[in-house]
């Protein structure tokens, strides 16, 4: 069974920066993606960004260049460096794993308990 444990979230003033992390356990294959999604009240989750274990990312437009997703295959955790964080990003950030099949399709998803990050003066 894999647990995705996340950590890093809390109150910011815009402008600011936060780290998140999630750190998975289990049985973690090596085809996979990880990354983070978040999710504002009233609002569907969506991607914030993603990358697999080969290195390559999707990062949604509206955080490019604020934004860096890293990860360490070794230790099967990803990181989100947030900067120049704004008023719209406040939500409930998860941590997420898919793990592939050898032909790339999506074979298990899972989702860590989400953390909270709030922007506020």
């Amino acid at each position: 069974q894999v647990q995705l444990v996340e950590s890093g979230g809390g109150l910011v003033m815009p402008g600011g920066s936060l780290r998140l992390s999630c750190a998975a356990s289990g049985s973690i294959f090596s085809k996979n993606i990880m990354g983070w999604y978040r999710q504002a009240p009233g609002k569907q989750r969506e991607l914030v960004a993603t990358m697999t274990n080969g290195g390559s990312t999707n990062i949604v437009d509206s955080v490019k260049g604020r934004f860096t997703i890293s990860r360490d295959n070794a230790k099967n955790t990803v990181w989100l460096q947030m900067n120049s964080l704004k008023p719209e990003d406040p939500a409930v950030y998860h941590c997420n794993l898919v793990v592939l099949t050898t032909g790339g399709d999506a074979e298990n998803v899972f989702w860590g308990q989400g953390t909270q990050v709030t922007v506020s003066s």
